[in-house]
């Protein structure tokens, strides 16, 4: 977007639904923005590092760390028999994720003990003496491995059925059966995890932590120290990147640094290596789908009974809302008649795995676009058509209802759908494919056009909630704390912009202060796309109440009706008479009008049943599409990605700027999980990809060379959402699956489009090219 795009931030009256700049975008791009280890270091301030485990399962035999003490600038050496209150950092109170392992270690790099020393490289190099015997014990990676060992599922698995599934399946016209592999992801934030705690008086820490989660780590250094929440306070200004990845996994090192600050009464900083960070924190899932698929000759779905493997990890973790939500988008944006899913959530010798953007969903859809690519090959019909054959209808067709009895009541991806047709001339363009490809020796093209429906919401009902504390000044400055945190996703601007919008005052007269659970109690974290609708209602809701006593306070003051009181730009109109904020403010401060509010907001509506697979999970859905032209080499496998056009839902947007840069940068990172981004495990259950010499994200050079996109600018939200805005973080990740769609029909047109190509993802170019093979072969 060009700069013209852009509002001057000093912007008068227009706060809302326009291109303000990031707060902090001149910071990001100056290398001026602090993070936690930017901070000034505290007087006497010591280094953590991590004593990592060098076997994928194996009985503790015996530790011994006298070397490692007794390196110099080594203050002090600690593990799990050393910690004060519980030695366990798990998320979900299952108590299976030690802090510090004690008798068994699960995966390759599990943490063992901790060294606390003068400097972070005295400390690294310490934690490599330690002398540590083993019982190795049988060990698998990956779930076909976990599958033929029978091994245990760390959580309940859910089922979501509607009709009759199996009946249906059998009276279908026509029946294929499948199997999907999907690879899992590394978040590879630019800041990786970190935390200083700095010891207070008492029982009293302070946690500095990059975390999207500040009311858990408060929750876990109490856990682990034994001490109440009121003791930890936990701040956050910002984090380089989080992506799901700081939800949980940063509890193990604000837990260490706070156990070392209070047994030394010393700042502490614990920072791994990437590598260590790679190694010893959780990914995106990894995932199996085995389907049976019902349909008829036209490609209209009869049945689809399927069931959802993931690599969960050796301990639960998140696996169990994550494969939850796989299967919430089982569906994509079609309906299914008659369904029957289900999750099998897999102990492997592996971290454990954990949020990643979408949350389970972008695995669920993928799985699906897989359904719908072996229908088209197997009735010889373009994907769009069967897509397109299959959406969800509008209320009253019959075809509304969700696998999990939800119904769909907001649909609009029919008209995004054929508006992204148009637009793109897709038609047009894939007839140019065809016809390029019958005469092209080397070189295939593909393109493809995929849709997005993803739910809104946190699926455990009791995290839909936010909290916001506001505070006006006296000369009318205004002080914004609110739950959510501040990851590069411009949540903090949009918040701001709420307020500036509600006292109808310029955004540079809005604070936005780090997020504290010190003002802020009880949060939820910054996930599930929710940051803006949370907390923006929140700030909307104590805005209100400032707004309602002011209006109060004019009233009586000028004894004019309260509807004849109006906030203006910087200025309010009280009956004929005009004030300027600061002057209007200052009165009601001399009048001891209460100048401050805690807001809050919980979403309304939704409810959900994991038992019985019902409910209501989600507020609304948000839609996209995309899509995606591709060029493939089939002499080596390698790929560019030519063109992509995005049209994509956020309702009536609060910033179009920031949202559309969510977009782009949610597609590219989407991109790289579906081609290039790929995890591997050795036989000794070792991670071999972790650094980027070993694992490739996308570069700017691999953006499409042609990217267009566009929001829908028609839309606004049926739910009263602030601003009738819907979420941008998670939702068009799943755009990418255009790119993996499109490799797949450019390695089709091998075998003349005869047969799906079954490209499981990631794509890398030694897949795209041994599915070339398969087809030369058929």
């Amino acid at each position: 977007m060009d700069k013209s795009a852009f509002e001057d931030r000093k912007l008068i009256n227009g706060q809302m639904h326009v291109s303000l700049r990031h707060d902090s975008a001149h910071k990001h791009v100056t290398g001026s923005a602090d993070y936690i280890d930017d901070i000034p270091e505290p007087a006497g301030l010591l280094h953590g590092a991590l004593g990592l485990s060098d076997r994928a399962h194996a009985e503790i035999v015996s530790m011994d760390l006298s070397e490692v003490a007794a390196c110099p600038g080594v203050v002090w050496v600690f593990a799990g028999k050393d910690i004060p209150g519980v030695n366990d950092v798990s998320s979900n109170g299952s108590h299976d994720e030690p802090l510090l392992a004690e008798s068994k270690v699960e995966f390759h790099g599990q943490p063992i003990f901790a060294v606390i020393a003068e400097t972070r490289e005295i400390a690294r190099r310490a934690a490599r003496k330690a002398k540590i015997e083993y019982r190795d014990l049988p060990h698998w990676s990956d779930i076909d491995g976990a599958i033929e060992n029978g091994s245990p599922l760390v959580i309940t698995p859910m089922t979501l059925q509607r009709g009759e599934a199996k009946t249906e399946m059998e009276k279908a016209p026509r029946r294929l059966k499948g199997q999907m592999r999907i690879g899992g992801q590394e978040h590879f934030y630019l800041e990786s995890h970190i935390a200083m705690a700095i010891p207070g008086e008492d029982d009293e820490v302070a946690v500095w932590s990059s975390t999207q989660h500040p009311s858990e780590i408060q929750h876990i250094v109490g856990h682990v120290l034994n001490i109440p929440s009121n003791a930890v306070t936990v701040n956050v200004r910002r984090m380089g990147g989080g992506f799901g990845g700081k939800e949980t996994q940063g509890n193990q090192f604000a837990a260490l640094a706070a156990v070392a600050a209070k047994k030394l009464n010393r700042a502490i900083k614990f920072r791994p290596d990437r590598d260590e960070d790679m190694s010893a924190t959780g990914k995106r899932h990894d995932f199996r789908v085995d389907y049976e698929l019902g349909f008829d000759d036209e490609g209209r779905i009869h049945a689809v009974d399927a069931t959802y493997s993931a690599r969960c990890g050796f301990s639960s973790d998140l696996s169990g809302p994550v494969t939850d939500r796989a299967l919430f988008h089982a569906d994509s944006s079609y309906f299914y008649p008659h369904v029957h899913l289900t999750s099998q959530p897999l102990k492997t010798h592996t971290v454990s795995n954990t949020a990643f953007r979408g949350f389970g969903g972008p695995q669920g859809m993928l799985g699906a676009e897989r359904f719908i690519e072996e229908i088209a090959y197997a009735v010889g019909k373009d994907p769009l058509d069967i897509r397109k054959l299959n959406f969800y209808g509008q209320p009253g067709s019959g075809r509304t209802a969700t696998p999990y009895h939800q119904e769909v009541e907001d649909n609009i991806i029919a008209r995004v759908v054929e508006e992204l047709e148009d637009s793109a001339d897709y038609r047009t363009r894939r007839n140019a494919i065809v016809a390029f490809n019958r005469d092209s020796r080397y070189i295939r093209k593909g393109i493809a056009l995929t849709p997005v429906k993803f739910g809104i919401s946190f699926t455990m009902t009791a995290f839909n909630q936010a909290g916001a504390l506001v505070h006006v000044y006296q000369d009318g400055s205004v002080h914004l704390n609110h739950g959510g945190t501040e990851m590069g996703q411009g949540l903090y601007t949009k918040v701001a912009q709420v307020l500036a919008d509600s006292f109808q005052i310029d955004i540079d007269r809005v604070k936005i202060t780090a997020t504290t659970t010190g003002k802020v109690p009880n949060t939820s974290a910054t996930a599930a796309s929710s940051g803006s609708d949370l907390n923006g209602m929140a700030a909307f809701d104590a805005a209100r109440q400032i707004k309602e006593r002011l209006v109060a306070f004019a009233a009586e003051k000028w004894g004019v009706p309260a509807e004849e009181i109006v906030f203006l730009p910087n200025r309010v109109r009280v009956g004929d008479l005009e004030i300027p904020f600061p002057d209007f403010i200052k009165q009601a401060y001399f009048a001891r009008v209460q100048l401050s509010a805690a807001g809050f907001y919980k979403t309304p509506k939704i409810h959900w049943d994991r038992k019985a697979g019902r409910g209501t999970p989600f507020y609304y859905f948000a839609y996209g599409a995309a899509c995606s032209e591709v060029s493939i080499d089939t002499l080596t496998g390698e790929y560019l990605v030519d063109r992509t056009d995005i049209l994509h839902d956020v309702g009536r947007s609060l910033n179009p700027a920031i949202d559309i840069g969510q977009v782009e940068g949610a597609f590219v990172q989407g991109m790289g999980w579906l081609t290039t981004e790929e995890l591997w495990w050795d036989d000794k259950g070792r991670l071999r990809t972790h650094a980027p010499s070993t694992y490739k994200i996308p570069l700017a050079s691999d953006r499409p060379k042609i990217f267009n996109v566009r929001l829908a600018e028609w839309s606004e939200n049926a739910e009263a959402t602030i601003g009738r805005s819907k979420a941008v973080g998670e939702p068009p990740f799943m755009l990418a699956i255009s790119v993996l769609e499109a490799l797949s029909m450019a390695v089709a047109s091998v075998a003349n489009y005869r047969i799906c190509p079954h490209l499981d993802a990631p794509a890398t170019p030694e897949r795209v090219l041994m599915a070339v093979e398969r087809m030369k072969r058929v």
